[in-house]
């Protein structure tokens, strides 16, 4: 569930100018940190931040105040998105096989050090590469794990802010875990795996009830999972975690004044 910002009523003495100038104070970072990780692009990503806050801005006067002004301002960016948003040649339509994305068949499987960090060399390169993948997903399948694992929001939360059913985001975003799962491990030191303790369906059902939990924020047993079903838990983990590392980027020195000098 994302974070519940002081409610805002239309209605009391400020401007639509200054309502929306305090909704850029609070919510700009994080729109544009969307807009990085959607388009790639810093100015891109500028250019996503003032078309939201203009469009807030001219629809003002449609807000209620009785939904969360942070959903309001996603809703606006998701169109916003996908309205700037041109397929780039070499794009993928689609993101693969299950079986192209899991270490069924493979001799070795990563590692995730236990009782450390990871090496500060490793670390960076599993960002690096997780953050290319994210912008080389499709556009289906990129917006909605944006939404959900880097600005925070939850999967009923994504469904309404991109009009879609619930079981189609959390297929989508499961799908796109996965896929910067397999991004990052290749940054990971490997080793030898035993053969498959389960049936494969039975991996495949463990790995429904941990994407589950993620979905939900909530921990999962490990206890009893297989040697390859683990790596894959905690490289899981390890792309939650740097997703959320990313949530955490400032406004570029320069975009503030000029979305304020805009909103004037």
């Amino acid at each position: 569930m994302s974070e519940q910002p002081a409610p805002i009523d239309p209605s009391a003495t400020q401007t639509a100018a200054q309502a929306v100038a305090k909704l850029a104070e609070e919510h700009a970072a994080g729109l544009y940190t969307l807009g990085l990780r959607f388009c790639g692009d810093p100015a891109k990503a500028e250019d996503l931040v003032q078309e939201v806050f203009l469009n807030a801005l001219k629809g003002w006067s449609g807000f209620d105040g009785r939904s969360d002004p942070k959903t309001w301002l996603y809703t606006i960016a998701a169109r916003a998105c996908q309205r700037m948003h041109r397929t780039r040649s070499g794009e993928p339509s689609s993101i693969g096989s299950l079986d192209a994305l899991l270490p069924f068949d493979e001799p070795l499987v990563a590692r995730v050090e236990d009782g450390g960090p990871l090496g500060e060399q490793v670390r960076r390169e599993a960002r690096e590469r997780l953050e290319a993948s994210i912008v080389g997903l499709p556009e289906d399948f990129r917006v909605p794990l944006v939404l959900k694992e880097i600005a925070g929001f939850s999967v009923p939360e994504v469904a309404q802010i991109l009009g879609l059913e619930e079981g189609t985001v959390r297929s989508r975003v499961h799908r796109a875990r996965l896929k910067l799962r397999k991004a990052i491990e290749g940054a990971l030191p490997k080793g030898e795996a035993p053969p498959p303790a389960y049936p494969e369906q039975t991996c495949m059902d463990l790995l429904n009830a941990k994407q589950s939990a993620l979905d939900r924020g909530v921990p999962f047993d490990t206890r009893v999972v297989c040697e390859r079903c683990r790596s894959v838990f905690e490289t899981l983990d390890l792309t939650r975690e740097i997703c959320r590392d990313l949530a955490a980027g400032q406004l570029p020195e320069g975009v503030r004044e000029r979305l304020a000098a805009k909103l004037a």
